[in-house]
C-alpha cells in the first residue's frame, strides 16, 4: 500500500531556505520570496516587485539570474538532506511572478543527485570579493570544472584569451562610465547602499565595498558615485586578470533562470577550490554593450555576466532578509 511522504519538518525547511537566500543577487536586492507547503513538500519561488532596479535592470533579467542562483542553492540543500528536488521553471503562465517551484520528493538516489564535491559547504563560504586578487594562475583542471558546471546547468562559460579579456574589460569600463554620467542610474544604485548600524537586511553595506584599481585595468563598480566623504584609496589589482563570460544560446526568461543556476554552480565550484570571485555586470545593463560582449564568432550568444576569479582575500559578508518575505 502506498504511504505518502511525511511533511517537511521545520528544521529542514529553515535549512533549505537559509541555503537559498545565501545566493548572490544584483546589488544584494534579494528579489525572491518563498512560499512553503510542508505537507505537499512544495516550495514556490516568487519575485518581489519592490526589489527591482527599473533603470539598471528594466527587463528583470538580472532579477531572474539572482532567483536562479537561489533555486540552485535550494536544490543543492535538498540533495544534502536526502531529498529529490523536482524543479519547474515558470510553471504558471497566468502568474508571471511565480518564477519556479521545487517539489521535494525522495529519497534522492543515483542520477538524481547533484555532484557535490564540497559545493554544499561552499554555500556558506561564498562571498563576492571586490578586493585585488594575487594574479596567481588558476590551474586548468579547476577552470575545466567551472566550465563543466555551467554546461551541466544549461549555460556556457567562455574563457577569453588575453585580448578577449581586455575587450570585455573595456566594454565594462565603458558601461561604468555611462552609469556615472547618468544621474538617475547612480541615484538608483546608491539607494541600495547601507551605512553602519543599518538594520535593513538587504542591500550592500559600505563595509563590503572595495577600492578602485590604481591602474584602471579592472573597472570595479563604484556604488558611491560623487557622494562627498572619504573614499577608499586605490590599490594595485592583479595584472593577469582571469575572467569568464557566462552565456546562453537563447534569451528567454527560462534561459535567464537557467543561467542563474549555472552562475551559482560555477561560483560554488570556484569557492570549493579556494578561489574568490567578483561579478562584473555593468556591460550587461546597456543593450549595445551587451551585444558587443557576445562571444566573437560564437553564433547565437547571449551573455549574462562577466565573472572575475582568482586567489585572494575573502569578501565581506552581506546581510540576508527573512526568506519568507
Amino acid at each position: 500500500m502506498y504511504a505518502p511522504s511525511p511533511a517537511l519538518d521545520r528544521a529542514t525547511v529553515e535549512s533549505l531556505l537559509g541555503a537559498a537566500v545565501a545566493a548572490p543577487s544584483i546589488h544584494n536586492t534579494q528579489p525572491w520570496r518563498f512560499q512553503v507547503d510542508p505537507r505537499d513538500r512544495l516550495v514556490e519561488v516568487h519575485s518581489v516587485p519592490e526589489r527591482t532596479l527599473p533603470l539598471t535592470d528594466p527587463t528583470h533579467r538580472a532579477q531572474h539570474l539572482s532567483v536562479g542562483a537561489a533555486v540552485f542553492n535550494l536544490r543543492l540543500a535538498a540533495v544534502h538532506h536526502g531529498l529529490r528536488p523536482e524543479v519547474a521553471l515558470l510553471p504558471d503562465p497566468s502568474e508571471p511572478g511565480l518564477l519556479a517551484t521545487v517539489r521535494l520528493t525522495g529519497p534522492s538516489v543515483g542520477d538524481d543527485r547533484l555532484p557535490d564535491h564540497g559545493l554544499y559547504a561552499a554555500i556558506a563560504r561564498r562571498r563576492t570579493s571586490r578586493l585585488p586578487f594575487t594574479g596567481r594562475p588558476v590551474p586548468d583542471p579547476v577552470v575545466a570544472e567551472m566550465v563543466t558546471a555551467a554546461h551541466a546547468a544549461g549555460a556556457r562559460l567562455y574563457l577569453p584569451d588575453f585580448a578577449g579579456t581586455r575587450r570585455l574589460l573595456r566594454l565594462t569600463a565603458a558601461a561604468e562610465a555611462r552609469n556615472h554620467a547618468h544621474p538617475d542610474r547612480t541615484a538608483e544604485t546608491r539607494t541600495w547602499l547601507r551605512t553602519p548600524g543599518s538594520d535593513i537586511p538587504y542591500g550592500i553595506p559600505v563595509t563590503a565595498l572595495g577600492p578602485p584599481d590604481a591602474a584602471a585595468r579592472i573597472p570595479m563598480r563604484d556604488f558611491t558615485g560623487r557622494l562627498p566623504g572619504p573614499r577608499l584609496p586605490a590599490l594595485g589589482f592583479e595584472r593577469h586578470v582571469q575572467t569568464a563570460l557566462l552565456w546562453t544560446s537563447h534569451d528567454r526568461r527560462e534561459d535567464w533562470l537557467r543561467a542563474g543556476q549555472a552562475l551559482q554552480y560555477v561560483l560554488l565550484t570556484a569557492t570549493a577550490h579556494g578561489l574568490r570571485t567578483s561579478l562584473l555586470h555593468q556591460a550587461m545593463e546597456w543593450p549595445d554593450l551587451r551585444r558587443a560582449a557576445a562571444m566573437p564568432r560564437g553564433g547565437r550568444c547571449h551573455p549574462h555576466i562577466l565573472i572575475r576569479f582568482g586567489y585572494g582575500r575573502d569578501g565581506a559578508r552581506t546581510p540576508r532578509d527573512d526568506p519568507r518575505g
